[in-house]
């Protein structure tokens, strides 16, 4: 039993450990491949092509150039051993006259003879040289005497040793007849046609994902509430049609927000005419302490009327512009001591960011309200970098627990003991501010503050 039990525990580990494997091959290999569309299309077509004239050069180099650069030596190794053989059998030619003229006239070698130990020793074999193998092969199998060759001395000939009984024939021989030669000309234009495929794909394809890149930034910059000039559909049939439902899209949202904004203005009219009248029936009833209450119910009213309707309004209609940011700040950081309370700012970084200047000064407004009511010390910071603008306000006050930091951004809505619960307010001043936030493609968190209170941070990109 107990060996069944080793031997199961051993085959869950060897599969664990075979699964951690391919998690990390798959991990790395996701690290190491591209992230973009452009980089993955590129990648798709040099890979094959790669792979297929890999393949198409390997064929050619053992199907072809290895079979004719062998039938070729073995050519010029037969004609130098019926050389040898013209040699032995004609001992009276002393001069040798028959032999080279035989050879430069016929075959097209040159021959002569050297004293009998005139035979260098053998030098460095190249690294890489289908000659040399060839030739090296074939006068081993064919003539069975000592040789030395030089293959790489001269361009255009090779020169060929052979020692025999009484001397040493030397012969020089065409690198073109033992030698495909015009092997490299079929690899050049392999290479050079591909590189210029590739080109032509990597301008197409470049041409492709330029309407991809515009219909992801008009996107962007729509849902940060930015104008998209002159965006029209363009490319691919499937990317003008993408681009075409987001065009539709665009239309359905601003016409359904000019829906909303045309029935708010038409309830802000009745309500607050209907309001107007009671504050002068009001003025006709005289002083008293009853009509004093009805006063402030119906000041309190006209409060919340407004706060309803910024809340639903949002930001529609404003256009997003250059803004400077640090003397926003400051105007807040005014009106917070104009309010009572000890406020400082700093800022850095580049201050102009493109923004909603009115909406967003009162996301910042928003929060630093909130900040007011229940801290005596603000400290408003902001910070600008390539990317993103973040600013920060920090109180004193009591915070708000962890658990209902995200609570409180709900629409209408006040805890119970919680900091945002504000007698006569609407619950809408942090759902407001986060709404502008995100409608700029940022947003709003809560921790924290290093001054023992709340720590408000908003971030929208630039």
């Amino acid at each position: 039993m107990s060996t069944l039990d080793s031997s199961l525990t051993f085959i869950r580990t060897a599969s664990r450990r075979v699964s951690d494997f391919h998690g990390w091959l798959g991990r790395t290999f996701n690290q190491l491949m591209p992230k973009g569309l452009y980089a993955r299309a590129l990648l798709i077509i040099i890979v094959p092509m790669v792979v297929l004239q890999s393949v198409v050069a390997f064929v050619f180099m053992e199907r072809h150039w290895n079979t004719v650069t062998r039938r070729l030596s073995a050519g010029v190794v037969q004609d130098i051993a019926a050389l040898i053989d013209v040699y032995k059998q004609y001992p009276q030619d002393k001069d040798r006259l028959l032999i080279r003229n035989i050879a430069q006239n016929r075959l097209n070698l040159v021959v002569d003879f050297l004293p009998p130990n005139d035979m260098p020793p053998p030098g460095p074999k190249p690294f890489f040289s289908l000659l040399d193998q060839s030739l090296s092969r074939q006068l081993s199998r064919q003539i069975g005497r000592p040789f030395w060759i030089d293959t790489v001395g001269r361009s255009n000939l090779v020169e060929i040793r052979i020692k025999l009984d009484d001397t040493v024939m030397r012969i020089y021989a065409q690198r073109s007849a033992a030698y495909a030669s015009n092997s490299e000309i079929f690899l050049f234009w392999m290479v050079g046609t591909s590189v210029i495929l590739l080109i032509v794909a990597v301008l197409f394809l470049r041409n492709q994902i330029k309407p991809i890149l515009r219909l992801a930034d008009a996107a962007e910059n729509f849902g940060k509430g930015r104008e998209v000039p002159d965006f029209r559909p363009r490319g691919a049939r499937e990317v003008r049609r993408a681009a075409q439902a987001f065009i539709e899209m665009k239309r359905r949202i601003e016409r359904s927000i000019e829906q909303r904004t045309a029935m708010l203005a038409g309830v802000s009219h009745d309500l607050r005419t209907i309001l107007t009248r009671f504050k002068l029936e009001l003025e006709l009833i005289g002083d008293s302490p009853e009509v004093e209450g009805m006063r402030r119910d119906v000041d309190e009213m006209s409060a919340m009327l407004e706060a309803y309707l910024s809340f639903a309004r949002g930001d529609s209609g404003e256009q997003a512009r250059p803004t400077d940011m640090s003397q926003a700040l400051e105007e807040l950081r005014s009106d917070a001591e104009r309010h009572g309370h000890t406020a400082t700012v700093n800022f850095q970084g580049l201050p102009v960011v493109t923004v909603k200047p009115a909406s967003f000064k009162r996301c910042l407004a928003n929060l630093v309200s909130n900040a007011a009511r229940y801290a005596n010390t603000i400290a408003i910071t902001g910070h600008r970098d390539h990317r993103w603008l973040t600013v920060t306000i920090d109180d004193d006050g009591p915070g708000i627990p962890l658990s209902m930091r995200e609570e409180v951004f709900k629409p209408f809505l006040r805890l119970d003991g919680a900091r945002n619960q504000d007698e006569g307010g609407t619950g809408l001043g942090l759902a407001i501010a986060r709404d502008i936030a995100r409608s700029h493609g940022g947003d709003i968190t809560l921790a924290e503050s290093p001054m023992g209170g709340l720590r408000a941070a908003v971030r929208v990109p630039v």
